[in-house]
């Protein structure tokens, strides 16, 4: 049983996830935020009893047994790496680094603890239409999987001032932020690995309204590849920031006795069985308050 948790990060996706944590009765003890200020806020506003703008601070907190890692990309791999290695628990969130030395250090920490935790937060493939998805395939109620095509789309990730998101060296961008969950989501459905990719990163934005003067986005804010898989499987994916409203997602399969369609949360098919294309599992998953969370 975890004693408790200790959240590294602030903001849009934090305060999601502190919502929930506490939904569902668990406690977070310590908090940090890259200002003192923006630390003290969020403690002030959930209710956390220890904040600070010193990571080792909640690193070394005795009541934290568990680290969720929700800061800036640049800071991920060392963070979870050091948490690692003074005994406590890890989530993560995507990506684990900017290069691959960043994931490699914290593959070889996470496997020099192996009593301990240490998990990458990627959640579409617990979703209910993912995993019913999962299981079509590999009863092959679809056949032989030979294409898979992916497309989001959304609103811009940038806030209203400059800061991590805004830059590319600091693990800013679409496809550090979205593209971890497309790739992981397509090597679950599918049971195969990524063997070569080519694609292609743009950055259309490079000012706003909000953000202008010396300083210049340089984070991607569309992003399209294609990605070969090792039984011969092709994924084409397109990661669209650039459509205003409602986040939109779909998740397309095709084998050679069927399709199979994940729009937004909702499974579509179609199998040698069935006439036309038939709803066949309907997201029923609502949380309810979060949403003001969010902006």
């Amino acid at each position: 049983m975890l004693e408790g948790v200790g959240v590294v990060g602030t903001g849009p996706l934090t305060n999601l996830l502190l919502s929930t944590l506490h939904s569902v009765g668990i406690k977070v003890v310590a908090i940090w935020g890259p200002t003192l200020e923006q630390a003290t806020e969020t403690a002030r506003h959930f209710r956390i009893p220890f904040h600070t703008d010193k990571i080792e601070d909640v690193l070394l907190h005795q009541e934290v047994d568990l680290v969720w890692v929700t800061c800036p990309p640049h800071l991920h791999s060392q963070v979870a790496s050091n948490a690692l290695s003074i005994g406590k628990h890890v989530l993560c969130e995507r990506p684990p680094g900017l290069k691959k030395e960043d994931a490699v250090k914290m593959v070889t920490a996470a496997q020099y603890y192996p009593s301990l935790m240490s998990v990458m937060t990627l959640g579409l493939r617990f979703l209910p239409s993912y995993l019913r998805t999962k299981k079509m395939i590999q009863d092959r109620e679809i056949g032989d999987v030979f294409l898979c095509d992916i497309k989001m789309s959304c609103g811009s990730l940038l806030g209203d001032k400059y800061n991590w998101s805004c830059d590319e060296n600091m693990g800013g961008g679409v496809l550090n932020t979205i593209g971890p969950h497309i790739i992981d989501i397509i090597t679950f459905l599918t049971g195969e690995k990524i063997v070569k990719v080519r694609g292609m990163l743009k950055t259309f934005v490079k000012q706003t309204d909000c953000i202008s003067g010396i300083r210049h986005i340089t984070s991607d804010d569309f992003c399209t590849f294609q990605a070969e898989l090792s039984r011969g499987a092709t994924a084409t994916i397109t990661l669209n920031t650039h459509v205003p409203g409602q986040f939109r997602q779909e998740v397309l399969i095709i084998g050679s006795d069927g399709r199979l369609l994940i729009r937004d949360a909702d499974l579509h098919g179609q199998t040698a069985s069935m006439p036309r294309e038939q709803l066949l599992l309907a997201d029923i998953q609502h949380i309810p308050e979060k949403q003001k969370y969010i902006n």
